[in-house]
């Protein structure tokens, strides 16, 4: 048995590591040190994260519930743990000295009674049960619970754990070196395995148990989704032919990306994030029933809500439909949604990723009805491009997709083989990690939000500019209400947030700046959509922030 104290202080030292390569064989011992059992959850646990991105199992601790279980804990009241936040910069810290100043009755730091990695597991299961009525007085006293028996170190993990913002710099590349160092295994069949499962965890325990050939075998599987292809900007029609010769034109509809599984009449529909959003969607979960013949499938897709006038639905129509909870079937006829698959993954007990998209699409149209497949025209003739293109646009969509016929299906990977052609400017999708209380009558509102890029190896976020621009009065307050319940710190009108939500900015240009710790910073940027169809691993990160600036007028 492994006890949480352990992984505290391995957590400890890696914060004060600036060296990748030290930080990764320091996960590596630790990984090597831990039992089959706590593997999966120690692999997560270091990443920030309690359970597989794609589970059911949802912690939905916020800041203000925390503080509220380090108040019940230590007896002090919450504007005293929020003035420690405050004082501090850190709510692991100041949560770690709210309980020692504020001791109580309570048997604090017992050496009989130790916390293990199980025991913190198994709590924060009970509380990603919880719902309903009185869910969030009982998170709190299992949250009370485990900051009662927790030492001071293991108080300032706990705490960041509790909120899944760990702050010690390990991300997926680092957890990916780390697996491969301690168990002596590639690391790119580790790359592999992760792209595939979506599970750290489930990753390293193979590695460990079963070595490069069990990683070799891991694959695609009905229920556990794998990360959906990319595509980038294209350089052009003409371009795109030169390279690819013929080329698969398809529309950019409009809407939003499903994952579906079908296993016999089990439907399950992940979004783009690969959130389980199956029960809001029940006339897609009818759709595909009654127009895929297949047994067991998984089909890639985009959902597009279509209005009154056949025209496409605001995004953020459909993303009421994904986040619908009650009342399902009076939003759906409100928000109808309509299926346009493009691809099939796996096809029953096959699969199909390692084929060409060429195969991939004979074997959609051989079990899918032609209703809600995409339409597909394959073509070397830049004037056939050119008019699907319009025709896409004069529809209310997006553009075209480019697609390399002969190419396979990459999970996770955004490269040349998917090409995305559409009039609008450039933009980048990027986290927000804080923001201003505004002036004026926007004193009530939080008006501007600070935007980072993601690193990638290490995980963090890199400011990179401002935007207060492209917000209506409507979404002034819509905003506000979200991200008051993510303020972890704030420091007069300055707030800093969770890194949860992504948005979609627009930008003139990028420039070269000392300002801001990215090195970059957004000339003129505009909110163009909140992305919560993304995940935070779906932000860009500083290399494509690079890319894109050395690409600015020929640099």
């Amino acid at each position: 048995m492994t006890f949480f104290e352990q992984f505290a202080k391995v957590c400890n030292t890696i914060e004060h590591i600036s060296s990748s390569l030290e930080i990764t064989t320091n996960v590596a011992n630790y990984l090597k040190e831990v039992s089959d059992e706590e593997l999966p959850i120690v692999t997560r646990f270091i990443m920030g994260h309690v359970f597989p991105v794609w589970s059911n199992k949802e912690l939905g601790i916020g800041p203000n519930l925390l503080y509220s279980a380090i108040s019940k804990t230590s007896s002090l009241p919450v504007k005293r743990i929020q003035g420690l936040v405050k004082e501090t910069g850190d709510v692991g810290l100041a949560l770690e000295k709210a309980i020692v100043s504020g001791k109580t009755h309570l048997k604090f730091f017992s050496e009989d009674e130790q916390l293990s990695i199980k025991e913190v597991y198994s709590r924060f299961e009970n509380i990603s049960e919880l719902n309903g009525k009185g869910s969030q007085e009982a998170k709190i006293k299992n949250l009370q619970y485990l900051f009662s028996l927790a030492k001071p170190t293991e108080i300032v993990y706990l705490s960041r754990l509790s909120i899944e913002e760990l702050r010690i710099g390990v991300g997926e590349g680092l957890v990916r070196n780390a697996i491969a160092e301690a168990f002596n295994v590639p690391s790119d069949l580790v790359e592999r395995g992760i792209l595939l499962t979506n599970d750290p965890g489930l990753v390293a325990l193979k590695a460990k148990q079963e070595g490069r050939q069990g990683l070799s075998e891991l694959g695609v599987m009905i229920k556990r989704p794998l990360r959906m292809m990319l595509a980038q900007i294209g350089p052009g029609i003409n371009e795109t032919i030169k390279e690819m010769g013929l080329v698969a034109v398809e529309w950019k509809y409009d809407g939003a990306r499903v994952q579906i599984h079908k296993n016999e009449n089990e439907i399950t529909i992940y979004s783009r994030k690969l959130e389980d959003v199956t029960s809001s969607l029940p006339d897609l979960q009818e759709s595909i029933k009654s127009n895929v013949s297949a047994k067991s499938v998984i089909l890639d897709g985009e959902a597009v809500a279509m209005g009154k006038n056949n025209r496409p639905m605001a995004f953020q129509e459909i993303l009421r439909r994904f986040r619908r909870k009650y009342d399902i079937s009076t939003t759906a006829e409100q928000i109808p949604l309509y299926l346009n698959l493009f691809d099939i993954l796996y096809l029953n007990g096959e699969s199909l990723i390692d084929i060409p998209l060429a195969r991939r699409r004979e074997k959609l149209e051989e079990i899918c009805d032609e209703s809600i497949v995409a339409k597909q025209t394959i073509t070397d003739d830049p004037a056939v491009i050119e008019m699907i293109y319009k025709e896409a646009l004069s529809a209310g969509h997006e553009g075209v997709m480019l697609k390399n016929p002969d190419s396979f299906y990459s999970p996770g990977k955004r490269g040349k083989n998917w090409l995305k052609m559409k009039p609008i400017m450039e933009t980048l999708d990027l986290v927000v990690i804080g923001g201003e209380w505004g002036e004026g009558r926007r004193t009530k509102f939080i008006g501007s939000y600070l935007l980072a890029c993601r690193d990638p190896n290490t995980e963090k976020f890199l400011p990179i500019g401002r935007v207060g621009t492209g917000i209506s009065d409507e979404q002034l307050e819509d905003l506000t209400k979200l991200f008051k319940e993510m303020i972890i710190l704030e420091n007069g009108i300055h707030a800093d947030f969770e890194p949860k939500i992504v948005f979609e900015v627009a930008f003139d240009e990028i420039q070269k700046s000392p300002n801001y710790e990215s090195g970059y910073a957004l000339r003129f940027p505009r909110l163009v959509n909140v992305r919560s169809d993304k995940s935070i691993e779906d932000s860009d990160t500083i290399e494509r922030i690079e890319q894109l600036y050395i690409g600015q007028k020929g640099r």
